[in-house]
């Protein structure tokens, strides 16, 4: 049987990752999971990327094939036959199609939101210009940067190797069960970052535990390059 419940490509992810006090994220912790650190360090990280050439269950859905994404994710640990599995957990998923978060909501237990989006991308010389926008409650968010063109490959142990390399997701579906499922794609090359803004509120988006995000500059901002994906059926842990 395919264990692909969805494929598609993730492109230009910009990754703009915060430190942030371990206690805040315990309360989003899905049973059996572990909050994963990089160098005794906790992060969370809002993600903007293409979607683009989705198929759900191998068929194509009229205007809901190449469209944008922004999350606010963290990063968790699973440990299974002696083997620790690191994952990534959604605080919340924006996508402006409805069809999108209705599926993903109800199967995977995810946290979508469908708002109004729009990005741009333009490559002027050894440069690439790119941003995402979402608009909430009548004011637009963005996550832009601007990278060099040259892409190199993630290095082993890096902070970003940390950040782009979780293979599997997780989901709380109630106090003692949680949704697991794969993520499938090669090591993803990244792009330096030259300059990025940030317009953000975090506090009325994702709730005043984050607020201080506002007012607090990424730790570290890069753009992987994607690649194709493929999405695996859930199961229970």
């Amino acid at each position: 049987m395919n264990n692909k419940f969805l494929t598609a490509e993730w492109n230009n992810l910009i990754m703009a990752n915060y430190v942030i006090d371990p206690n805040i994220l315990l309360p989003y912790l899905p049973p059996k999971t572990e909050l994963d650190f990089f160098n005794g360090i906790c992060y969370v990280s809002l993600i903007g990327f293409m979607f683009e050439k989705t198929k759900i269950l191998g068929i194509s859905f009229p205007f809901h094939i190449n469209f944008e994404e922004v999350n606010l994710r963290f990063y968790v640990r699973v440990k299974e036959n002696e083997i620790w599995k690191r994952g990534a957990v959604f605080i919340k998923e924006i996508v402006p199609k409805p069809a999108i978060t209705i599926i993903a909501n109800t199967l995977y237990r995810e946290k979508y939101v469908t708002l109004p989006m729009k990005h741009f991308h333009n490559e002027i010389g050894d440069e690439i210009n790119l941003g995402y926008h979402w608009k909430y409650k009548g004011i637009w968010n963005k996550l832009e940067a601007t990278t060099d063109k040259k892409h190199t490959p993630l290095i082993e142990g890096s902070k970003e190797q940390f950040i782009a390399e979780h293979y599997w997701g997780y989901s709380k579906y109630s106090d003692t069960t949680t949704f697991e499922y794969g993520v499938e794609h090669p090591s993803w090359e990244i792009h330096h970052v030259k300059s990025y803004q940030v317009e953000c509120d975090f506090e009325k988006l994702y709730g005043k535990q984050f607020s201080f995000l506002n007012e607090l500059q990424p730790d570290s901002v890069f753009m992987a390059k994607g690649s194709p994906i493929s999405i695996l059926h859930k199961k229970n842990l």
